[in-house]
This record gives structure tokens, C-alpha cells and sequence, in this order.
């Protein structure tokens, strides 16, 4: 057996390519702030994407970079700037912010219905009472790969390898709407592979490379890999043994190429659907 790939930079130019037809004939254009803290490389490469994206759909779009020495105070009021501003129908501060920066708080500040990345408490509340609003870009971008499958997911068994705030908990929560039953694992979670051989759906976003093995993943799985790291020859791998976990999955995501594109494609629908609430206040 060899899986099938999940396309997941096909899948998202699709995405796109639906939003740019949407946006050409608004009168009003969709705009989305992005704001950036300090000079974190792979940030700023993340971000240079996201503008990129604006601009190819038709967005209007800001990026507003500030020194990594600012302090909380100036933040947020950068952030109540977006808030108010009638050109801003979404806004994302770019994570991780440096340490001396209450990342929560200013998260927080983000009015609930600008809030493009899907990290407010309010959206993660409703995502969890199932009253999904705005959803978080990654998980989101997720579910529509797992989906693309054409698998059937009630009663399926995930395993979710990864307990974050940004990927783990809401994929589970997201998998569980669709009436899949869901183990979530982490990093002091005992005997890991006898966890991970039971999952019909298996994701990963542990940040450690290749961690997931051959031997770890039950034959027929659908394997998702949310990591993006480098090997020990520099190349970019992610979280899952691509080239073992291939024999054994009948689909799987590559790294690069599989939920990297889905998150940049699903914040600019986040985007519209946070001009769409705008619109309603």
C-alpha cells in the first residue's frame, strides 16, 4: 500500500481562486491587518505570504511591523487603532510575540468579530458549544483536507498527537462535531504508539521531526502532519516519517505542500467572514 497524497496546495488555490471571484466585483474590498513583532525569520516569511495572498485575491491589506522592545501598552493600542478602522474587516497578530509580551492579553483585544486568526476566547467558545464563527485558520484548513478524502467520519477513532491552544485542542473539538471519537495525546502521555496504532485518523503537531513512525501508524490510517521542521540535512520535514508512514497510510499530507497553504488560504476566508459580521453590527 502507498497513500495518497492530499493536495493540500491544490486544495487551497481552489480556496483562492473562489475568494478572488467573490472579491472583484465588491465595491468594498476585504482588509486584513497583520501585525508583527521583532524579527522572527520564519514570521516573517509567514507574513510576507500572507500580503502576498492579499494582493492576489484583491484584498486591501496593512502590515504594520513594530520593534521587538515594544511594550504591552503600545501594542494594544495598535490593536484598538485596527479595531475602530472601517478598512479592517480582520486582523492577525503574528505569533510567537517575544516573551516579555502577555501574548493572551493582547489575543484577547482583538474585538471577536476582526478576529481573522479565530484565537479570541469568545470564538474558541463558541467553536467548543458548537456555534462555530470564526474558526481557528490551521484546524480549519485541517478538516477541509480530511474532507477532501471523501472518507466517512462518524465513528471513526482520531488520534490527536499535541494538546496546543492554535491546533490541538480545536481539531479535536472540530473532529468531534463530525461525530468522530477523539484520544488526545501529548508530550507526558504513556506508550504513545499503542495510542496511535489504534487511530483511523491520526494528526500530529508535536514541533519534533519525524517523531511518528512506520511501526506507530495502524495500516489504512489518515494521516495528517501539521509539523514544519528541518531535518538533519536542512530539509524542511515535518512531525510524521513521511517516507515510512507512506507505505502504511492510505492518505497522507505532505510537508511542505499539505496544511502549510490551507492555513494562509483559510485566514483570507476567516477574512470574508469577518466582513460579513461586520456588516451585521
Amino acid at each position: 500500500m502507498t497513500a495518497k497524497l492530499i493536495d493540500g496546495t491544490k486544495i487551497a488555490t481552489e480556496i483562492l481562486l473562489g475568494i478572488k471571484n467573490k472579491v472583484k466585483d465588491m465595491k468594498v474590498k476585504p482588509g486584513l491587518a497583520v501585525v508583527l513583532v521583532g524579527k522572527n525569520p520564519a514570521s516573517q516569511i509567514y507574513v510576507g505570504k500572507k500580503e502576498q495572498m492579499c494582493k492576489d485575491v484583491g484584498f486591501y491589506s496593512e502590515k504594520h511591523e513594530l520593534d521587538e522592545n515594544i511594550d504591552d501598552i503600545k501594542l494594544l493600542g495598535l490593536v484598538d487603532e485596527l479595531n475602530q478602522s472601517t478598512k479592517i474587516h480582520g486582523m492577525l497578530v503574528q505569533l510567537p510575540l517575544p516573551k516579555h509580551i502577555d501574548e493572551r492579553l493582547i489575543i484577547d483585544a482583538i474585538v471577536p468579530h476582526k478576529d481573522a486568526d479565530g484565537f479570541n476566547p469568545i470564538n474558541m467558545g463558541n467553536m467548543l458549544i458548537g456555534n462555530n464563527m470564526i474558526l481557528p485558520a490551521t484546524p480549519k484548513g485541517m478538516m477541509k483536507l480530511i474532507e477532501s478524502t471523501g472518507v466517512k467520519l462518524e465513528g471513526k477513532h482520531a488520534v490527536v498527537v499535541g494538546r496546543s491552544n492554535i491546533v490541538g485542542k480545536p481539531i479535536a473539538v472540530l473532529l468531534q462535531q463530525k461525530n468522530v471519537t477523539v484520544t488526545m495525546c501529548h508530550s507526558r502521555t504513556k506508550s504513545l504508539e499503542k495510542h496511535t496504532k489504534k487511530a483511523d485518523i491520526l494528526v500530529v503537531a508535536t514541533g519534533k521531526a519525524k517523531m511518528i513512525t512506520a511501526d506507530m501508524v495502524k495500516e489504512g490510517a489518515l494521516v495528517i502532519d501539521v509539523g514544519m521542521n528541518r531535518d538533519e540535512k536542512g530539509k524542511l520535514c515535518g512531525d510524521v516519517d513521511f517516507e515510512g508512514v507512506k507505505m502504511v497510510a492510505s492518505y497522507i499530507t505532505p510537508v511542505p505542500g499539505g496544511v502549510g497553504p490551507m492555513t494562509i488560504a483559510c485566514l483570507l476566508e476567516n477574512t470574508l467572514e469577518c466582513m460579513e459580521l461586520n456588516s451585521r453590527l
